[in-house]
């Protein structure tokens, strides 16, 4: 069971991420992927990012906490969602950008390199990716649920031959220059 299996640990989030959402970052997306594109956001938690970006994409949320999928789709019985796994991807529809705030670095870092790869698949030519992270070279574990921090030179590898990167910046969300954030099109 997972860190977000549990109702408990949900509602423990939502409080923390009150206040906290990526209208920045989407304001960044917004300058180098055209309004009506189709997005698939990875890890929507509570939805505060997808609320933000279905105004100008055809999006669809994932996450694999049923918990997270139950409560948005309560909330928003229209909205289309599915439960993804972050590295396997399980779906056959393409999208012209994947987006995540802050979920890749939930994943060891296997399993992100494993992600990127099968991210690659998902896209459509030339489509693009946007993840943030936040800012650092440590890992840390909260209640068994892992936090991976990334510095550029690291996330640079990320690039690998399916990609060329557009755009990394770090910016600041609670403290100065906590965050980063990168953007890459599939080559």
């Amino acid at each position: 069971m997972g860190f977000y299996d549990k109702r408990k640990n949900v509602e423990e989030y939502i409080k923390l991420a009150e206040g906290f959402e990526g209208v920045e970052l989407i304001k960044t997306l917004q300058k180098h992927l055209p309004e009506g594109s189709s997005l698939l956001e990875l890890g929507m938690g509570p939805g505060k990012d997808l609320d933000i970006l279905m105004k100008n994409y055809e999006v669809i949320g994932s996450d694999s906490s049923d918990i997270f999928l139950d409560m948005y789709k309560q909330k928003n019985p229209e909205a289309e969602l599915l439960k993804l796994d972050a590295v396997t991807l399980e779906i056959k529809q393409q999208f012209d950008c994947i987006y995540s705030n802050k979920v890749l670095m939930h994943l060891q870092q296997g399993d992100l390199f494993k992600s990127m790869q099968r991210q690659a698949e998902v896209l459509k030519d030339n489509g693009l990716l946007f993840h943030s992270f936040w800012y650092g070279t440590t890992s840390e574990r909260y209640n068994g649920l892992l936090f991976n921090y990334y510095n550029e030179d690291f996330l640079q590898k990320l690039v690998g031959t399916e990609y060329e990167l557009v755009e990394m910046k770090r910016y600041t969300e609670m403290e100065q220059d906590d965050s980063i954030y990168m953007i890459l099109r599939k080559r």
